[in-house]
C-alpha cells in the first residue's frame, strides 16, 4: 500500500521556533559545551550568544532579538552567589524582572522569555531547559511583532548618529 504524505506534510508545516540564548561564559556556556562533548541531544532551535557575564546583557539585546525575528529569548547565568564577577547575576535578575514587565506590555507572552541559573556541570538540566522552552514556544506559535524592519533600521541609524 502506498504511503500517504500527510505525515510528512504535517512535519514540514510544524512550526520551529527561533530562540536566541545569551549564555554566561563561565557557567551556562560551559554547560552547553559539556552537553555537546557528552553528546546530549537537545532541540537545535537555539542560537547561542556567548557573553562574559549575564550581568552584561543589555535589555536592548533582548528587545533587538525579538524585533529581528526571535520567537523566544533564553538567558543563562551562574547560580546566585557563584558569579565570577561577584554580583552580575543579581543585576541580571533585577533586569529580567523589569524587562519581563516591559515585554508583557508589548504583548509578548512570559514563556517566550526565560532566565535560568545553570552551572558548568549542569549539561543535563541545560538540555531539559532548552527542550522545555522550545516546546512551550512551539505551542505559542510564531511571534508576530508589528515592527517594520525599515522602522527598526532607521531607529538604529538614528541612535548610531548620536
Amino acid at each position: 500500500m502506498p504511503e500517504t504524505t500527510t505525515g510528512s506534510a504535517a512535519a514540514a508545516e510544524r512550526f520551529e521556533p527561533r530562540i536566541v540564548a545569551f549564555f554566561c561564559n563561565w557557567c551556562t556556556y560551559l554547560a552547553a559545551d559539556l552537553a555537546g562533548t557528552t553528546r546530549l541531544k537537545y532541540a537545535p532551535n537555539i542560537r547561542v550568544v556567548r557573553v562574559m557575564c549575564s550581568g552584561r546583557i543589555d535589555p536592548q539585546f533582548v528587545l533587538d532579538a525579538f524585533a529581528k525575528g526571535a520567537d523566544g529569548v533564553l538567558i543563562g547565568g551562574c547560580h546566585p552567589g557563584d558569579c565570577h564577577y561577584e554580583s552580575g547575576n543579581y543585576k541580571t535578575l533585577r533586569r529580567f524582572q523589569l524587562l519581563r514587565r516591559t515585554l508583557r506590555a508589548l504583548g509578548i507572552e512570559d514563556d517566550r522569555f526565560r532566565l535560568e541559573w545553570l552551572s558548568a556541570s549542569e549539561a543535563e538540566p541545560l538540555k531539559t531547559v532548552v527542550n522545555d522552552m522550545v516546546e512551550k514556544v512551539r505551542a505559542l506559535g510564531p511571534l508576530h511583532l508589528e515592527v517594520p524592519a525599515e522602522a527598526f533600521a532607521a531607529e538604529g541609524e538614528e541612535v548610531a548618529a548620536r
